[in-house]
Formats: structure tokens, sequence, C-alpha cells
């Protein structure tokens, strides 16, 4: 091995070490990763600049402010309280029918304030329907998670595997390319969640709803005796209440309830029609040019951020909001580490090594265990780091098997965001994790059969679709 190898394979695993550790901030330690390898010399600032303003980076940010004037407007909270309706009506029915719409719109906006909004609407239902809200959240996440497989901009990781490709000389992806692999994909695993994997967790929901129904009785006990003892008691004069007896609420429990929904509603971002109108324009227009080709998919998100701005829909300073620099930072340092990786022939070594065994199992073989490793990688590491770990080893791996490394970039992309096993695998598993109070092995239970499930969908998707 050569000294930039060397330094790179070193750095390269002091980062993926830190990262599982998990005491420092990802992006920190991306950053530290690259500092080190630019002040080595083993990249060139120029490719440390090309990094930081790689399309991947440019299009996400765009994305992320365009994806905030929507929710500033109250659009998205519109569609929640919309939902919400549904599901009352409907009833549990209604509440995976929402669960599938928040699945769409993580295919267009990021699906972090997608959840956010939904998970306590649906823990709320959930409760009124006497039901624990553990039958659904965790299937929120989830299908969240795999909405962002239907399109190029569904996740920061497809467009990071799609700017690295781009980088080692492979053509870029359309907008809805993938969105057949994504549809069977996230098709199946819904089946299986909606079938079985709401059903994995029968003793612990089961638990939780009788405790909850006991404790719904005892509280309907204690309302009525209550009434029936005021109804025995005097009342003043044109129905006066005493000194400090409360009359707001027919049983006397003063402004509110908790968790009234009106409540709930009123807190959200008011919902501004002409501003909404004008941010799902720009939207519409950006998927648009983006998917019919006109222009790249990092002009147009830019462009339409900039436009957002113009049209005083946003302010700069909402704008600035908008932004993830963490996850921003985090990819653009994760990429340094990539390129090092690319330009010392670590890739090459490293598919080099994967080939002598794969090479007589022929390239389906090859795709099926190369979906392997980066779900296995998914769980532990960020999808970020797991895409540019896995992408260069991916097409130096169908380079030297002879076939289209198409294929293997989509695999990469599909497993990189499979992160179901784990409560810590994905920003949405984190919080329905703390709010419907879950174990970690109810995340194992489910996660893990569903995990089997979207691997096999994409092995029968991947090469219909992707042909080798």
């Amino acid at each position: 091995m050569t000294l930039d190898q060397i330094i790179a394979l070193t750095v390269l695993v002091a980062v993926v070490g830190v990262l599982i550790h998990g005491r420092v901030r990802s992006d920190v330690v991306a950053l530290t990763g690259a500092a080190v390898l630019l002040l080595l010399g083993v990249v060139r600032p120029v490719e440390v600049q090309a990094a930081f303003a790689s399309p991947a980076v440019i299009a996400l940010a765009s994305l992320f402010v365009i994806a905030y004037a929507i929710e500033l407007t109250g659009l998205l909270g519109l569609l929640i309280r919309q939902a919400t309706k549904l599901c009352l009506r409907l009833g549990t029915t209604g509440v995976w029918l929402v669960m599938a719409m928040c699945g769409l719109l993580g295919g267009f906006i990021n699906n972090t304030p997608v959840v956010v909004l939904a998970a306590p609407v649906i823990r709320d239902v959930a409760k009124t329907l006497d039901l624990s809200p553990k039958r659904f959240l965790m299937p929120l996440s989830h299908i969240s998670v795999m909405g962002g497989l239907l399109t190029l901009i569904g996740t920061s990781t497809n467009l990071l595997v799609n700017d690295m490709a781009r980088n080692v000389g492979q053509p870029v992806f359309g907008l809805f390319e993938i969105t057949p692999v994504g549809l069977v994909i996230a098709a199946s695993g819904a089946v299986w969640l909606y079938f079985v994997g709401a059903r994995q967790l029968g003793r612990s929901v089961a638990a939780d709803e009788a405790e909850a129904l006991r404790r719904k009785r005892a509280e309907e006990a204690r309302i009525e005796a209550e009434t029936q003892q005021a109804a025995r008691r005097f009342r003043l004069p044109f129905n006066l209440p005493r000194l400090g007896e409360a009359r707001t609420n027919e049983d006397g429990s003063g402004d509110a309830h908790l968790g009234d929904v009106k409540l709930y509603s009123a807190a959200d971002r008011p919902f501004e029609f002409k501003r909404a109108m004008v941010a799902l324009g720009i939207f519409v227009v950006v998927v648009v040019a983006a998917g019919l080709g006109w222009i790249p998919i990092a002009a147009a998100a830019f462009g339409g951020a900039v436009a957002l701005i113009l049209l005083r829909i946003l302010t700069a300073e909402e704008a600035y909001a908008g932004l993830r620099p963490d996850i921003l930072l985090l990819i653009a340092g994760m990429v340094v580490l990539g390129i090092a990786i690319e330009v010392t022939g670590l890739a090459q070594t490293g598919a080099g090594l994967l080939i002598d065994v794969i090479r007589p199992l022929g390239p389906l073989a090859a795709l099926i265990i190369l979906y392997g490793v980066t779900l296995f990688a998914t769980e532990l590491l960020s999808n970020a780091t797991v895409a540019v770990l896995i992408t260069p080893v991916a097409v130096a791996l169908a380079v030297s098997l002879g076939v289209d490394p198409r294929p293997f970039l989509v695999c990469v992309m599909m497993a990189a965001s499979a992160a179901f096993a784990t409560p810590f695998g994905y920003q949405t598993n984190v919080l329905v994790y703390q709010m419907a109070g879950y174990s970690y092995m109810d995340f194992v239970r489910i996660g893990v059969p569903l995990n089997l499930v979207t691997w096999a969908a994409a092995m029968v998707a991947i090469p219909i679709f992707f042909p080798f």
C-alpha cells in the first residue's frame, strides 16, 4: 500500500469508529476527517472545494429551503389537519391512509417535518380509538423512510450516490428513474407492515391498551360519581358556581382538555393561501423541470429557493433558518472522504478483494451481497457515510464484472436508506421511539423482518428495471 492509501484508510477507520461510538457530532467527525486528509496532502484544496460545492449539497440545501417555505405557509399543517378529520371518520383505515400520504410526501420533501407533525396526530387519534399508539407510530416512521425511495430527491442519500457516480464518470439519474424500484420496495414493505408487522408487538400493545382501558373506565366512574354528588348538592340561584368552582366545562375541568384537537390545530402554523400556493407552484415547477430533464435538479432547486426569497414568500433569514447545516456539512465532509478513497485507489483495492470472492457467482449474487453489506453498514453508520464508502466500490465491482454499474448504484441507494432494525438508524425512528415508549427490541422485532422483505423485493425489482 502507498502512504496516501495508508493515511486514507487510517482516517476512514478512525471516522467510522468515532461515529459508531456516538459521542461526537457526526458532522464534526466528518469535517475533522476531511481536514486531516487535506493537511496531509491526500486530497487537494480544489477537491475539497468541489465537495462543498457539489450538486448534491446545492440541491439538498435548496430543497430544505423550499420544504421550509411549504411548512411556514401552513400548507403542510393544513394537510395534516385534513388527515386528522379523515382518521376520526374512518378509524384505523384512515390512520393507514394518512401514513400512506406521509410516505408519498416523503418522496418529495424531507420526511422529518412530516413525521414531526403527523406523529402527535396519529398518537391522539389512536388513543381516541382506544388503541395503543405503538400500533402505528413505528409503521409511520418506516413508511415515511420508504417514501424517500420513490424519487431522486426523496433522501439525501439518493442525491449523494448520484453525485458520487457522476464524479467517477457515470451518467446521472433522472428524477423519477428510480421510482419503479422504489414503488416495488415501498409497496412490499407497507403490505408487510399492514398485515404482519403491526401485529408483531402483540403482548406489549395488548398490555398498553388494557391499561389505557382501565384508566378510562376509572376516569368515567370518577366523573359519574362526581356528577351524581353534584346533583344532590344545593345549587345557588341562577345556577351560579360556588366560590372556587370552575364552570367552563361540564365536568368543571377548566379551560381545555389535554390533547384537545382544536387547541393542537390552533397552535399549528396558520394557513396563508396566497403564499402557500406560490410556494407549492414553485415546488411543482422545480419537480417538473428536473423530472423532464430540462435542467439539472441542483439548478432547478437552487432557482426555486432564490425565487421564494425574491417573491417574498420567505425572508433571507427564514431561508437560512430552513437550512440544515449539520446535514449539509456532514455530506460535504463525507464526500471529501469518498474522494480520498477514490483517488488513492482504495476503492479499486476493496472491489478487487470482493471480486475474487464474488466473480464465480455472477452479477446477481454480487448485487445480493452488495445490498446485504450496505444494509448492515447502514444500521451502524449514517446514510451519508455508507453512501460514500460503498458507492465507489459498487462502481468498481460492476466494471470488473463487465456489467452496467447502474443496478449496483440503485442497490446502494435503496439499501443505504433501509435503516429499520434499530431506533437510531434514522431520525424519524428516534422521534417515534421516544414518543411511543418503544423498547430497543421492539424495533428489532419489526425492523429485521422488514429489512429482509425489502431486500427480497429489491433483488426482484432492480434487475427488471435496471438490467445488467
